[in-house]
């Protein structure tokens, strides 16, 4: 596995001070994921979890639906490339007909639309959480967040009940860390219906719509929501919560999910 940063040379300025220095810094790389011998996707990411990265992706693209579609998968990390095969179907003869966006890697579809919203079912669990419990999984998810001290240069997510971290995903895409936690539930079989997500970025129609395939009904970030998540979230009956830090919250959808 390839090491998530480097400590390399920089200049450091501070006030009137210049100091040579060595300064960690995250790893990127491009992986390309080839389905049924097609090249699909080229993601850029953290150089950790591949194959959890992958089939969480495929996962939220509607390419896998249940374990069964899923045949082989083989990961060669020096190659840089991905090898899938699954059960074909409409959403992989789809895929590249759809909007692409220039900030997740060549290839990689934009949810952007709100009629993707409108494609899934309703999220109807009706687990509850404390504004107390919430800040106390906030707090673990700092402390787990090793590499982001390190370097600064990634995001974290992790999944949650309401007292306790399941699962926790570094990557320096706020998606790929998503996309992490759902390969890894498809993989091992986890039940995500009455979990919570909890979440360092900010809350994008693009999140929301993978944690609504997820099916997860609870989501929690340190940062803020976009209006466009907060009227999908509205839609699909799941509970945002922004800039959840220290002893404050907000929440923005169906607040009955919020024990206060």
């Amino acid at each position: 596995m390839s090491k998530n940063y480097l400590s390399l040379p920089i200049t450091r300025v501070v006030k009137n001070k210049v100091s040579q220095e060595n300064d960690n810094v995250v790893q990127e790389v491009p992986i390309t994921i080839f389905l049924n011998d097609k090249e699909f996707v080229t993601l850029l990411c953290s150089p950790q979890y591949l194959k959890e990265l992958a089939v969480g992706f495929l996962c939220s693209e509607g390419i896998l639906l249940d374990p069964s579609d899923l045949y082989h998968l083989s990961v060669n990390e020096e190659e840089g490339i991905i090898n899938v095969r699954a059960a074909a179907g409409q959403a992989e003869k789809q895929f590249m007909k759809r909007y692409i966006t220039s900030c997740c890697g060549r290839g990689r579809s934009s949810f952007y639309f709100i009629n993707d919203a409108r494609s899934m079912s309703k999220v109807n669990n009706s687990i509850r959480i404390t504004p107390q419990q919430i800040w106390k999984l906030t707090t673990k998810l700092e402390e787990k967040s090793a590499l982001f001290r390190q370097t600064g240069g990634v995001h974290n997510a992790a999944l949650c009940t309401p007292d306790e971290v399941i699962l926790f995903f570094e990557d320096i895409g706020r998606h790929n860390a998503v996309d992490k936690i759902n390969g890894y539930c498809f993989l091992n079989n986890i039940e995500l219906q009455d979990k919570i997500m909890v979440f360092s970025g900010r809350i994008s129609s693009e999140i929301l719509i993978k944690v609504a395939k997820m099916k997860i009904p609870i989501i929690v970030s340190r940062s803020a929501p976009t209006v466009l998540a907060v009227n999908m979230a509205k839609e699909l009956g799941i509970t945002v919560v922004g800039f959840a830090r220290g002893n404050r919250l907000n929440i923005y959808t169906n607040p009955q999910r919020i024990a206060v």
